[in-house]
C-alpha cells in the first residue's frame, strides 16, 4: 500500500461539507498546517472538529471559524480567540467543552475500538447533564462516548514512506492519540525518509494507524507568549 502523497491539497481531497475532524496539536505546538490551510481554500465547510484547543484568530483552526467553515467544535481550551468567542456568544457556532483528559481519553478510546469510557471527572457538574453515571465501588462515574471522526489529521516532526511517525517535543501532544482515532489518518511530517530509516525504538506512532503521508512545507511554528527577560533592569 502506497501511503505517501503529494501534498496537503491531494491528501484532504475528500474530506466533504458536515465531516467530523480530529485535529493535532496544543496551543500553537504540533499544528497540521498545511491541511488547516487547504481546507480553508478548499472552503470545506459545517465540519465538526475536535481539538484541544480552537487556535488563534490568524492561525490553526482559528482559520477556519474566520471563514466560518466550522458547525462545532468539541474542545478542552478555547480561549486566546476573539473570533471564536464572538461566534460562540451569537449562537453560530456549537460547543461543547470537555475536560482535557476526558479528551485525551475519549480520542484514546476510538483508536482501541472502545465504545466508551468511564471517568470521575465532570461528575456533579454541567459536563455531567445527559449522560449515564454508573457507581464503581462506591465512587460515581460518568460515562463518555468515544469519538468517532472521519478523519484525523495530525503533525509529526519526521515519518517514513510506511507511515511510522515520531514528533518533536511539545507537538508529542493529542497528535498521538488523535492519529489512532479517525477512521482515515493524514499526517504531515517536516522530513519524509524511506522505510527503514528510523529507528523502531524512537516511533511514537506505528505505521499501521497512517493512511495517508506527505512532507510539509513552509511551517511557521509560532509562539504564542514571548517572554523576554532585561538584564539589568531595576523595577
Amino acid at each position: 500500500m502506497n501511503k505517501v502523497i503529494s501534498d496537503a491539497d491531494e491528501a484532504i481531497k475528500d474530506i466533504k461539507d458536515g465531516m467530523t475532524l480530529m485535529l493535532g496539536g496544543f496551543g500553537l505546538c504540533g499544528i497540521p498546517e498545511n491541511c488547516i490551510n487547504s481546507l480553508v481554500k478548499k472552503g470545506t465547510k459545517d465540519l465538526t472538529c475536535i481539538s484541544n484547543n480552537a487556535g488563534v484568530d490568524d492561525f490553526g483552526i482559528g482559520l477556519l471559524l474566520q471563514k466560518k467553515q466550522v458547525k462545532k467544535m468539541i474542545s478542552s481550551y478555547v480561549g486566546e480567540n476573539a473570533e471564536f468567542e464572538r461566534q460562540l456568544l451569537s449562537g453560530e457556532l456549537e460547543v461543547e467543552l470537555v475536560p482535557q483528559g476526558t479528551l485525551a481519553t475519549r480520542c484514546m478510546a476510538a483508536g482501541y475500538g472502545m465504545p466508551a469510557i468511564f471517568t470521575p471527572a465532570g461528575v456533579g457538574t454541567e459536563v455531567a447533564e445527559g449522560k449515564e453515571i454508573r457507581n464503581f465501588n462506591g465512587k460515581d462515574y460518568l460515562m463518555e462516548m468515544a469519538f468517532e471522526a472521519d478523519f484525523a489529521i495530525v503533525k509529526a516532526w519526521k515519518g517514513d514512506t510506511m507511515g511510522n511517525l515520531i514528533y518533536k517535543s511539545t507537538a508529542r501532544n493529542f497528535n498521538p492519540v488523535m492519529a489512532m482515532g479517525g477512521k482515515i489518518t493524514i499526517a504531515e511530517v517536516e522530513e519524509l525518509v524511506p522505510a527503514g530509516e528510523l529507528d523502531p525504538d524512537q516511533i511514537h506512532t506505528p505505521g499501521i494507524y497512517v493512511h495517508r503521508i506527505f512532507e510539509g512545507k513552509n511551517y511557521e511554528k509560532k509562539i504564542e507568549q514571548r517572554t523576554v527577560r532585561f538584564e539589568n533592569v531595576k523595577i
